[in-house]
């Protein structure tokens, strides 16, 4: 193991839970099991498991990771891994260049990652793959702890961020994440206790914090919090975008598909209401949501596992700023989207992929921060399994679709 992948173990939390955890893995022999997934990963850098015994809702923290939350279940150690986790990556001990996609359900970034405010890319290169590089912080480093209990840790790091424009900000980032119990999943939800369905839900409580001595200003760039998270695919997930109805002259375009080129029409359905849009892992492209059509909520069904997946995240009831992170320079770099998805694949012919995955993506409004002033953004992810008329009755509610209409926009 080289020095930087040794850094993923500096932080290495030590979990009774993920012993028995690990043990009952070897046991199931299910590979993609939570326990199983745990195991593994425990092997080369410890996970702090938070646990509710009674439901069997579970999530595994990685502190030396950001404290991203890498995968969840909804029924204990045998029950499925619903977060992408790239097992090829992290066992061979090796730190990519450009990002280290290792995975994770939730994990923290800052945003904007293109444009003259960009701090994905240094000034003056070039708006592509070859010199887009993460930032340390936010992919191979440690959160430190500062405090946890059963269901919730608590932790932080100050670290330096220099953008396109040669802007450097001082800041400070923290994180809760916290295990949320079945009643306050429901009530999340706004729906009534469906019997029968198994559900796992957390959230992560993100704050930044400008530890500089100048206020942050517009003309030499903002920063805003942004959440993330990776998610294993099936040929039957759709990731399903819930949007405000209104007409472009009022509310705007209702989606951005040109992130990555032009989002291919099989791909894709745009109604007044809702998007589809598939998340197979097959075809690399992205979509984002303006704040002028969002409602706060995202999700994703994945008919062959029977699993419904709800994102919900905090936006402000006045009208907010946001950062636009297209690899471009821009007119308009406070015009950009508060929720994103995103389908990974090749990013061209014959190229390999990051991976299988699809994400589910929300960012905080930008500030002109003044010193020791902060900014804070949540994310909720919560995972339903059951039947598809279990399912069915939450995505009516908390999504405003059909889940037969969401199958057969993707059969």
């Amino acid at each position: 193991m080289n020095n930087k992948m040794a850094r993923f173990s500096k932080v290495a939390t030590a979990c009774a839970l993920a012993s028995s955890f690990a043990s009952s893995a070897a046991q199931q022999g299910n590979g993609n099991s939570f326990g199983e997934v745990v195991s593994f990963v425990d092997q080369h850098s410890k996970l702090l498991i938070l646990s509710d015994d009674f439901t069997g809702a579970s999530i595994a923290v990685w502190p030396a990771m950001q404290g991203r939350v890498l995968t969840s279940s909804a029924d204990g150690s045998g029950g499925q891994s619903f977060g992408w986790v790239n097992r090829e990556l992290i066992g061979s001990g090796k730190v990519q260049q450009h990002f280290n996609a290792v995975g994770g359900e939730d994990r923290i970034w800052v945003g904007p990652e293109g444009g003259q405010f960009s701090i994905f890319f240094a000034p003056g290169a070039l708006f592509d793959l070859n010199h887009w590089f993460t930032p340390a912080p936010l992919d191979t480093e440690p959160f430190n702890i500062v405090k946890q209990s059963g269901t919730s840790v608590t932790l932080r790091r100050d670290f330096s961020l220099t953008n396109y424009s040669g802007t450097r900000f001082e800041v400070r980032i923290d994180r809760e994440v916290r295990l949320l119990s079945d009643s306050e999943v429901w009530r999340d939800l706004r729906v009534s206790v469906v019997s029968g369905v198994k559900v796992v839900g957390y959230q992560s409580e993100n704050t930044l914090t400008n530890l500089g001595k100048t206020t942050w200003s517009k003309e030499t760039g903002l920063l805003s919090l942004w959440v993330l998270g990776q998610f294993r695919t099936t040929p039957q997930t759709t990731i399903v975008l819930p949007i405000r109805e209104g007409s472009p002259a009022d509310l705007g375009i209702p989606v951005t598909t040109d992130y990555f080129g032009t989002v291919p029409e099989d791909r894709i359905a745009v109604k007044s209401n809702v998007i589809f849009f598939k998340a197979d892992s097959n075809y690399r492209s992205k979509l984002g949501i303006s704040p002028q059509r969002a409602k706060g909520v995202l999700g994703s069904y994945d008919a062959e596992n029977h699993v419904l997946t709800i994102v919900q995240y905090s936006q402000p009831n006045e009208p907010a700023e946001y950062v636009n992170s297209a690899w471009k320079i821009q007119k308009e770099p406070y015009k950009g989207d508060i929720a994103n998805c995103y389908n990974d694949g090749p990013p061209a012919p014959g190229k390999p992929q990051l991976g299988h995955f699809y994400e589910l993506e929300s960012s905080s409004p930008a500030k002109a921060l003044k010193p020791h002033e902060t900014i804070a953004h949540v994310q909720r992810t919560i995972h339903l399994v059951g039947t598809e008329q279990q399912l069915d009755a939450i995505a009516r509610v908390v999504l405003g679709v059909r889940l037969k209409d969401v199958r057969g926009f993707n059969p």
